[in-house]
């Protein structure tokens, strides 16, 4: 660990007074959530079809039962809980020093760590809806169930997660870059920003400082103010929070 940059990481942050977060999948990964593109990750594992093509909108409606089969042994992982990372995050935001989070996970852990303003632009596996009377439901519905949970109209219960095929929510998006714009200091994390059009959205930062936390390079890595290459919970567990 680098003690020059933790520093000048804790005097960014002290100065700082509307941080915006933006974390990818290295910042889940250390609660034992895989990476879906890293070498031992989701994306890597061999299934009867390959994990992009499941996970898109019209395999969601062309095969429910192999959608939810995958959906409820890859993306449910009971018992998971926030990592130091989250709980960091959390106690920023407390603090009045961080303004929003903007994270591409769909695992709920920001919320689980109490954190309050979170755009989730891949959506949430904590929601669900009916795709016939749009009725919404709370993960409970996949407990109820067998395999594809089913709506009181009959309806077959889609969860609030963007699938290949599917756009972003547009509110979620323009939360986000209002945030971005407005951000005083950018913390990127655990993410390779090669996902798009997610990735895009830190074109919109306009402020003092952009930090990079990331395990490997990314193509930011030129124009940021500060580069950490480490585990992201391992650099914000060294961080001090004026409560």
């Amino acid at each position: 660990m680098d003690n020059v940059k933790i520093q000048k990481l804790q005097s960014i942050i002290d100065n700082s007074k509307r941080i915006v977060f933006f974390g990818g999948a290295g910042v889940s990964t250390e609660s034992g959530i895989p990476d879906f593109r890293s070498v031992d990750g989701l994306y890597n594992l061999k299934y009867k079809y390959p994990p992009e093509q499941i996970l898109s909108r019209q395999f969601f409606w062309a095969n429910p039962e192999e959608f939810y089969r995958f959906y409820r042994d890859k993306l449910i992982i009971p018992g998971i809980k926030p990592n130091i990372a989250h709980i960091k995050l959390a106690e920023l935001e407390k603090a009045g020093k961080l303004s929003a989070i903007v994270t591409q996970n769909i695992d709920d852990l920001h919320y689980l760590a109490g954190s309050e303003t979170v755009y989730e632009l891949h959506g949430t596996t904590r929601k669900y809806t009916c795709t016939k009377c749009k009725r919404k439901y709370g993960v409970e519905c996949l407990e109820e169930s067998k395999n594809v949970p089913v709506c009181h109209c009959g309806g077959i219960i889609k969860p609030d997660v963007v699938l290949y095929g599917e756009g972003l929510d547009q509110d979620v998006i323009e939360g986000a870059i209002d945030a971005i714009y407005n951000a005083d200091t950018l913390i990127i994390a655990g993410t390779s920003l090669t996902v798009y059009p997610a990735a895009g959205l830190v074109d919109y930062f306009r402020g003092d400082n952009l930090v990079l936390i990331n395990r490997d390079s990314t193509p930011m890595d030129k124009k940021a103010d500060l580069v950490i290459h480490d585990k992201i919970g391992q650099v914000l567990e060294q961080i001090t929070v004026e409560v």
